[in-house]
């Protein structure tokens, strides 16, 4: 207790010489009443001394009380004990006026000269010694205080009175701040005490409860309460909003040239709801800052609230402020102009001045009344002691001195401003109205005011609106900063779209807004990441956004990630488990209309057209010259029915069509000519075997080429190069396999190579090969050497730019952004099994209640199922998605882009056909000169002999063509 430290350093000032004070204040008593004192036994005992001082004492004080007027009205002097703190000049003018009121209505009966203690906030110590020594002499010049009436507002100072009084126990009305529970130094009073140790609250500490009201109606989750010095604020730091879900900071207002940058650092903590608590002039400099900031739009929501009468002004060129400011009610406004013309009660603000007048004009006709009724002497209140005297055990007790109780009387005297309700310590006040209105500010001066409704001071008091719905026009909208990576089909850039994005995630979150009732603003990461920490801990791309409170909501196609929910939060999953896989160029077959020709190489056609045309001239050689053959031995074969002779060109003829399943026909009489056809047909036998062997399997291996399948594949070939996007999560998950892998080598060589282990203990560790894979170690070191892309688009390039799907690129990223390529390319393809899978959510600031609510409304779309249908919308029906043509497939026959060129054969020899045929007619017409004899008009040969004669002639024709060769 302060008192104790007070006794402890000035000692017992009077403790000695106890006796010597009481026979001092015994002596100037008794002259006053009498002479009679003198008789008093000095042999009493010290006990039946202090009972008959404390009789002279009471009887002394009440003879002094009691003085006759010239009008021969009893008037009841009191003795106060004022106590306040510098600054505070509305409180000491309103009780000057309260103690020149009293003495000008003699009716009134009552009658004070207060005695003055002024102290400063912070100084506890100084306030002490001047309430001891103030308190000490009205003592010792027997004026017991019957009241102490203490408007210190706070601190020190106030809790420096607080242990004053309830350790003398003096009874006191106080105006100081703060709830039940703020005053320590009352904290643990008993009931008893609590009757004459009263706290009434000021109307500065009833007013920011109106800041409770309206953060509860309007639902504003985040909140900047700025004050001056006309209010106190330090106690309502963590009950002013108490068991609200609203971030909210409580700050005073800074000097005129530091307000701009106190705003700015109040919106980095993304803080759009303002509230400010002071004088019209401290509330227009920082409507002025705002200004200058560019803090007047939708975004922004302003409250002024204040104890001043008047009009809001300040040089804004756009803005509407919802003001709120007392308004007295019409029953009281002629006592209170009365009070101000009679009386001087000039001080401003005027509800703080009409109720300090109150509370001090209430406390003394309360003490008269508690005088009057003999409360003091029923309830042994003359019982005081100095601040040396005491011990910290011996207050002196008020039992049932109800000063709550009289103060609380109905009185005559009406209230100033509004009545005073007494409940309880933290509790009482002063009743009265704050008025709320719309006031709108164009071009620093005010244009307009619309009321909407008012509010009655008090905890957990409603405002009373005269249009609710109005209410809803002057909040600021909730307007969330997303930032996010442009990523198809989640997050795709377009300028038409009401955001300037669409995609898969900006449906989600404008259902999630329509639940939530919230608005946005979408901005892309500078960097284009999502967010990975490099060695020193630090972050990049979204998590650094949301960590630095520059956005509210990471959106995209974001993985969850234990080291990302250390610094950020991350709401349900949105979206199903997503791994990564592999991306590579679609082989594609070649196909060639004359395919069949690849199959063997042109020296090897050259080849067989060399050996056909050799064999068809050898052929007619040995028919030309053999004495066997047809045409030099027609004699001996005139009866045969096949009669060929094998010129050069039925040779030609002969040896092509002896390649066909249709045969050469009729092979040459010569046995010499016969050995060459029959070489013939083995070649061509051999030939065609093979060549139709050769093209089965030709057009099989052309389909059979996909080298790669899985990741396992991929790493164990070399010529394909591979690699994930550089600072994705893909690349994060790779290079930290590998650092795994490093690490478990170095464990294994640790154990290895332990020499404090046994040999037993050394021989099971002895094995050849390292027990564990070094499989991502040499992917990543692969990776760095094939150099990760920047970007997707890069990524991309690289793997259209491979030769075939055995060389070139293959691209590891999320199987989403490789799926959505898949569909919209035709030239791209998804190979192998996703691995490494993770959820996609999105991401709010650690510890946002955002997170919470948006859960909440995920779960809401996932039972509607709208997360099935906007995944359908954006995959299956997506319009960048392709048709593309079917590849061909293993058991597929063989398409006409292969065989077809067959078909331009047929057409090309029937063509040849034609061309042949037309020749032949012009050449046998006009070259020739024959004549064309029309074989239905020719005369029909009845007779045998004239058959015989046109043979004879044919023979002899044809013998005169071709003579018989003579050896």
């Amino acid at each position: 207790m302060i008192l104790d430290k007070k006794r402890m350093q000035h000692g017992t000032l009077y403790g000695n010489n106890k006796n010597e004070l009481l026979s001092s204040i015994t002596t100037r008593s008794i002259e006053r009443i009498s002479e009679s004192s003198s008789s008093i036994n000095n042999e009493l005992t010290e006990t039946h001394k202090m009972s008959i001082l404390e009789y002279i004492t009471f009887a002394v004080l009440s003879v002094l009380s009691l003085s006759i007027n010239t009008k021969g009205q009893t008037t009841q002097n009191i003795n106060v004990l004022f106590v306040n703190e510098e600054g505070n000049l509305v409180a000491e003018k309103a009780v000057d006026v309260a103690v020149n009121y009293i003495k000008k209505n003699n009716k009134l009966g009552v009658n004070t000269e207060p005695v003055k203690v002024i102290g400063n906030r912070s100084d506890a110590s100084a306030l002490l010694d001047s309430l001891c020594s103030s308190y000490n002499d009205m003592l010792a010049s027997s004026m017991f205080p019957h009241l102490v009436l203490d408007t210190t507002m706070t601190g020190m100072a106030s809790e420096t009175v607080k242990s004053f009084t309830a350790a003398l126990g003096l009874p006191t009305i106080s105006a100081s701040f703060g709830q039940e529970g703020d005053l320590r130094q009352w904290r643990n009073i008993d009931e008893n005490e609590k009757e004459y140790l009263v706290q009434i609250l000021p109307p500065a500490d009833i007013i920011p409860e109106i800041v409770r009201t309206i953060v509860l109606n309007q639902n504003i989750t985040n909140a900047a309460i700025l004050f001056d010095n006309y209010f106190v604020m330090d106690h309502k730091y963590k009950s002013l909003l108490q068991n609200v879900a609203t971030r909210h900071v409580i700050a005073p207002i800074k000097e005129p040239e530091k307000i701009g940058d106190q705003l700015r650092q109040l919106r980095k903590l993304d803080i759009v709801n303002f509230f400010i608590l002071g004088s019209f002039e401290n509330i227009k400099r920082v409507l002025d800052a705002a200004d200058s900031v560019g803090y007047f739009n939708r975004k922004f929501a302003w409250h002024a609230i204040t104890q001043d009468k008047g009009d809001l002004k300040c040089n804004c060129r756009n803005a509407t402020i919802m003001l709120a400011k007392p308004v007295i009610d019409a029953q009281y406004q002629d006592r209170l102009g009365l009070i101000k013309t009679s009386y001087q009660l000039n001080a401003e603000p005027e509800i703080a001045a009409a109720f300090y007048f109150d509370l001090a004009l209430y406390s003394f006709l309360a003490v008269k009344e508690m005088i009057a009724d003999g409360a003091w002497k029923r309830n042994n209140a003359t019982n005081y002691i100095t601040c040396d005297e005491y011990d910290g055990k011996n207050s002196p007790k008020r039992i049932g001195l109800n000063l709550k109780k009289y103060f609380n009387k109905d009185t005559s005297e009406t209230p100033t401003y509004g009545p005073m309700s007494i409940i309880s310590n933290g509790y009482s006040f002063m009743e009265f109205n704050m008025q709320l209105s719309a006031v709108g500010v164009r071009e620093s001066s005010s244009d307009k005011s619309i009321p909407l409704g008012t509010w009655k001071a008090g905890y957990d008091s409603n405002l009373t609106l005269l249009d609710p719905q109005n209410m809803k026009n002057y909040t600021a909208d909730v307007v969330y900063r997303i930032v996010t990576v442009e990523q198809k089909p989640f997050i795709i850039k377009d300028e038409t779209a009401p955001k300037g994005y669409k995609g898969y995630c900006i449906d989600l979150i404008q259902r999630i807004s329509e639940i939530l009732n919230f608005d946005y603003e979408i901005t892309p990461v500078s960097d284009q990441k999502f967010g990975n920490m490099d060695e020193n801990g630090k972050w990049n791309g979204v998590v650094r956004e949301l960590m630095d409170k520059r956005a509210d909501i990471g959106l995209g196609s974001m993985s969850v990630m234990a080291e990302r929910e250390n610094v950020i939060d991350f709401t349900v999953p949105y979206y199903d488990l997503v791994g990564i896989t592999i991306l590579m160029k679609l082989p594609k077959t070649p196909t060639s209309l004359f395919k069949f020709l690849t199959v063997l190489e042109n020296e090897v056609w050259l080849c067989i057209l060399a050996a056909y045309f050799f064999t068809s001239f050898l052929m007619w050689v040995f028919d030309r010259w053999s004495p066997y053959s047809y045409q030099n031995n027609r004699e001996k074969y005139k009866d045969d029915e096949e009669k060929r002779e094998f010129n050069l060109k039925e040779c030609l003829w002969f040896c092509m069509t002896s390649l066909t399943p249709q045969g050469g026909g009729e092979a040459p009489k010569n046995l010499s000519g016969r050995l060459v056809a029959a070489t013939w047909w083995l070649f061509g036998f051999i030939i065609i075997a093979s060549y139709t062997a050769n093209l089965a399997a030709f057009l099989t291996v052309s389909r059979l080429d996909t080298p790669i399948e899985s990741l396992d594949d991929l790493s164990k070939q070399y010529k394909i190069q591979y690699a994930p996007l550089n600072g994705s999560s893909t690349m994060t998950y790779f290079q930290r396999m590998a650092n795994i892998e490093a690490k478990f080598y170095e464990i294994w060589k640790d154990m290895s190579l332990n020499d404090s282990l046994s040999e037993v203990e050394r021989a099971k560790l002895a094995v050849w090969d390292y027990p564990v894979s070094d499989k991502y170690t040499k992917m990543w070191q692969a990776m760095k050497e094939a150099e990760l892309p920047n970007t997707l688009d890069e990524a991309v390039d690289r793997v259209r730019d491979s030769r075939s799907s055995s060389e070139g690129f293959a691209y590891l990223g999320d199987a989403t952004d490789i799926r959505y390529l898949e569909i919209t390319n035709c030239d791209l393809q998804m190979v192998g099994e996703e691995f490494s899978r993770k959820p996609y959510a999105i991401a709010v600031q650690q510890g946002s209640p955002l997170k919470d609510q948006f859960n909440t409304a995920i779960l809401q779309l996932l039972n509607r199922r709208e997360l099935e249908r906007l995944k359908e919308k954006w995959w299956s029906r997506n319009p960048e998605a392709k048709k593309c043509e079917k590849q061909d497939d293993q058991s597929d026959g063989i398409s006409i882009q292969n065989i077809g060129g067959v078909f331009i054969v047929i057409f090309v020899g029937i063509g040849l056909a034609c061309v042949t045929l037309a020749f032949e007619y012009w050449w046998y017409k006009y070259r020739k000169g024959s004549k064309v004899v029309d074989v239905q008009g020719a005369p029909h040969v009845k007779h045998p002999d004239m058959m015989s004669k046109i043979n004879d002639g044919f023979n002899a024709k044809v013998n005169k063509l071709y003579p018989r060769s003579r050896f």
